[in-house]
């Protein structure tokens, strides 16, 4: 049936039972949550999928929950804004900063700031080594350094 004869159809009532026009909107019907399924499912895999490295500004949001053996000592949250960058295709970098939120247990909350940054340098097919230098700013400053080889199954 051509598309014309099918809109004229719809305009006469006694052609909306035909099985043209059930079969065309039960056709139209499927396809149509079909494609809201498949948009679903693509959205909920997309964290799983790999991507390449996205080089770019980002927004960091981190809570460190100290404790000295069983006993809570306070909470650091920060919030940081930091970019993504390639130094290369086999070493990547990065640099946030923003403010700290340090709630000591018992105390009162008071607001610094911190900041990150560091390197990840793809050294084998599997193998990457990574270096990070911390900073926090309060009475004085207060910093450290970390480094790592991280291996991938």
């Amino acid at each position: 049936m051509r598309p014309q004869i099918l809109v004229e159809s719809l305009n006469q009532t006694e052609n909306v039972g035909s099985p043209y026009i059930r079969r065309y909107y039960s056709a139209r019907n499927l396809e149509v949550q079909f494609m809201f399924k498949s948009a679903i499912a693509a959205v909920a895999a997309a964290p799983f999928l790999a991507t390449a490295a996205f080089a770019g500004p980002y927004v960091n949001v981190e809570a460190n929950a100290g404790l000295t053996g069983a006993n809570y000592t306070g909470t650091t949250t920060e919030a940081h804004v930091g970019y993504d960058f390639a130094l290369s295709d086999t070493v990547s970098g990065y640099a946030q900063v923003g403010p700290a939120l340090l709630t000591p247990d018992g105390g009162s909350a008071t607001t610094k700031v911190s900041g990150k940054v560091g390197a990840t340098v793809a050294a084998a097919e599997r193998v990457s080594v990574y270096g990070e230098y911390y900073f926090l700013t309060t009475d004085k400053l207060t910093s450290n350094v970390k480094a790592g080889l991280k291996y991938s199954f």
